[in-house]
Formats: structure tokens, sequence, C-alpha cells
């Protein structure tokens, strides 16, 4: 990724995103749980939520209680965070208000590898530019999006699974994985949604969480993974790999240039509101 892509290159990818008809509130988008289903103030771009329960699960050995909270349907797409990446929210900005929080730099190459785009998980993330995302957010809708923490994406994924680990016989119906998905992400929801109603919770694009130590760790797994690997219990720390190519001193803090199978999904903590009309 050592080519700079300039932002009329990303602009002109994703009009079609921002520009598609919105879709009708608090309505369900798939067949198991209701989801909650919100609108980026200035735009027509949509995105859904879906309840979790409070629950108990073990993490290095010890137990951490969580919940209740939401989760993202779908991970984070390229229609959601061209919103912020691009500016294409019609509101203004103040030097208090939304557009107060910085907004990343232009990528070196194409962040979407040319893989898709609108429909199409956000990749090539780090995890401090999906933080960045997920606080923009919180300041355009009033509501406190973040990022999950470990301990709330395995609860999550637990549930996902049927109540631990993922089946064997459901991994290619839920998951893409390194036996199925030719190297590369796929549209978000081209698989079948797992237990909790969620799309692509394992395979696709590895997710990032939030930990007490601040490691930088995805979970779930991706595309490239083996598919005895991807499940709740798949586990990454970032390493040097992910940004090998970026030619700049210091890396990128916004682009990972070698970490197109790294993603992310957001939570909304509490039970989820009565209307998805911003407040």
């Amino acid at each position: 990724m050592h080519r700079r892509v300039t932002s009329s290159t990303l602009l002109a990818a994703a009009c079609a995103a921002l520009f598609a008809a919105p879709a009708l509130d608090a309505q369900p988008a798939a067949p198991s749980q209701t989801g909650y289903r919100e609108t980026i103030p200035g735009t027509a771009v949509t995105f859904e939520m879906v309840q979790v329960p409070a629950g108990t699960v073990t993490l290095d050995g010890k137990p951490v209680a969580v919940g209740p909270f939401a989760i993202g349907r779908t991970e984070v797409t390229w229609d959601m965070y061209d919103v912020f990446a691009l500016g294409l929210d019609s509101k203004g900005g103040s030097a208090a208000g939304p557009d107060a929080v910085a907004r990343p730099s232009q990528p070196y190459g194409s962040p979407d590898y040319g893989w898709g785009h609108a429909g199409y998980a956000a990749i090539s993330v780090t995890r401090s530019a999906a933080q960045a995302f997920a606080d923009w957010l919180s300041a355009r809708t009033g509501r406190p999006y973040r990022l999950p923490t470990e301990a709330e994406w395995v609860h999550a994924a637990q549930l996902a699974a049927g109540g631990g680990a993922l089946a064997d016989a459901r991994r290619d119906e839920l998951a893409w994985h390194r036996g199925n998905s030719d190297a590369r992400s796929h549209a978000v929801a081209s698989k079948k949604p797992d237990a909790l109603g969620l799309y692509d919770l394992f395979g696709n694009a590895a997710e990032w969480v939030t930990t007490a130590g601040e490691d930088l760790v995805t979970r779930g797994g991706s595309f490239r993974d083996p598919p005895e690997t991807v499940g709740p219990a798949a586990r990454a720390e970032q390493d040097d790999a992910w940004n090998e190519r970026d030619p700049q001193l210091p890396k990128s803090s916004w682009w990972l240039s070698d970490g197109p199978f790294v993603g992310f999904r957001l939570v909304l903590p509490g039970e989820l509101p009565k209307s998805s009309k911003s407040p």
C-alpha cells in the first residue's frame, strides 16, 4: 500500500452508500432477534444493534460479569465509516461539535483492496481509528457507542455460537474463512445469521476489542484463518507485520497497510432505546 489514494477516489466509492434510501425506524433485519436501527444524522446511512443479555464469562481463568449491552448486527461497513472518514455528513461542525474529532488521513493505496466497498466491512483500520469513529458517532447521535470489551465480545460470541464453541457443522454457514473465502473479504450479511441474529461475528474481518491492559487484540478470526480456528476462542494480537509496508515514519495511526483482515463492530451499553430517532 505505497500509493496514496486521493479523497476524490474514496468519495466516489462512498456516494452510492450515502444516498441510499433510508430504512424504517426499528425495523428488524434478521429472523431471530428484533433490532434497533439508527440513522447517521445528515445522511441516509443506517445500521442496526441487537440486544445482548447480561452474563458472566471467564477470561484468564477469572469470571468477568458483563452486560446488558447491544452489539452491531454487522461489522461497521464502509458505508458508515466513509461518512466519518470523508466528512460526508451534511451537518456543519464547530469547535465543540462532532467535527472537532480528528478524521482519518488519506491512506496509501486502497484500504478495501478492490474487493468491494458499499456493503462491505471497513477493513485496514487501526484500533485507534475504530475508537475515533465510535467517538465521532457518539457525538453525532448522542448515544455512547464504543468498541466492545474483550469480555463483552466473548459473551456475545458464546451466545451467538449457541452456548459455547462454534459447531463444525455450522462454520461454513456462518463464517468466511480460509477454506471458503478465496483469500478476500466479502459483503456483510452474505452468510447466515447466528443464534443472536448477528452476521459475520466469526470470520470475514477479525474484530477489534478493548482490553484492561490496552493490548491491541482482535477476536473471532478472519477470512485468512484456517476454518477450525475461527470462532469464539479466536484471538490475535497486532504485530509489526500488520503495518509493515506503511512508508510513513512514524507509522499511520489510522490505517494498517497490511491489515485488510481487520475490522470492528460497535456496542452500546445498557438496554436498547425505544426509538431510532436521535435525541
